[in-house]
C-alpha cells in the first residue's frame, strides 16, 4: 500500500511554499525575491513587479528593477511605498533603486518573530497532511485493505517521513535565521 507516497507531493509543496515566504523577509544583503512578488496595479490588472520588469542586485545593499514599460514607473514607485520594505524607491532616468539601510538590533529581532511565525505555519501544514494520512490509513484498516500490523507500520513510516520534513523545515530556519542576525 504505498497511501504514504501518494502524498510526497503534499509535503514537498509545503516545503517549497516555506523556502520561498522565508525569501521574501530581509536580511542584510539585498534580494531581488523581497520585491518580486510585490502587486502592481497596471493595466487594469494586479500584476507581479517580476513579470512587469528586471530586477537585479549590482550591490548588497541595492535593488535595482527596470521596468520594461518606462510608463508603469509612477504605479511600481507607489506599490514599493505602500509595500512598507523599509526605504523608499529613488527613480533615475527610468530605472529604480531600492537603497537598504542595515539593519538595526530591533528590527533584527522582529525579522526573526516573523520568521518564526512562517515556520510554525510549515510545521502547521505538515502536520495537517500527516493527521489526513493518518486518518487514511485508519479507513483503509477498517475497510480491511489493510492488517491491523500494516497499519502500525506505516504509522512508524508515517512518523519517520513527517520527522525529516521537520527536519527540513528547522534547518531552513536555522538558516535564514543566521542570515538575518549576521552584521
Amino acid at each position: 500500500m504505498n497511501i504514504i507516497e501518494s502524498h510526497q507531493e503534499e509535503f514537498r509543496k509545503a516545503i517549497d511554499f516555506l523556502k520561498r515566504d522565508v525569501q521574501t523577509i530581509r536580511t542584510n544583503r539585498a534580494n531581488p525575491e523581497l520585491v518580486s512578488h510585490i502587486l502592481i496595479e497596471v493595466y487594469g490588472t494586479k500584476t507581479p513587479l517580476e513579470q512587469l520588469a528586471t530586477l537585479s542586485v549590482p550591490e548588497p545593499r541595492t535593488i535595482v528593477i527596470q521596468p520594461w514599460d518606462k510608463n508603469v514607473i509612477k504605479e511600481i514607485e507607489k506599490s514599493l511605498t505602500k509595500a512598507d520594505i523599509g526605504t523608499m524607491p529613488v527613480i533615475n532616468e527610468g530605472v529604480i533603486r531600492l537603497i537598504l539601510p542595515p539593519l538595526n538590533e530591533e528590527r533584527r529581532n522582529d525579522l526573526v518573530k516573523v520568521l518564526h511565525l512562517k515556520l510554525e505555519n510549515a510545521r502547521k501544514s505538515l502536520r495537517a497532511i500527516r493527521d489526513s494520512i493518518r486518518d487514511e490509513i485508519v479507513k483503509a484498516e477498517r475497510a480491511k485493505e489493510i492488517s491491523e500490523d500494516d497499519k502500525y507500520r506505516l504509522f512508524e513510516k508515517l512518523d519517520k517521513a513527517t520527522g525529516d520534513y521537520q527536519e527540513e523545515v528547522k534547518t531552513v530556519g536555522e538558516r535564514k535565521e543566521k542570515e538575518i542576525t549576521s552584521i
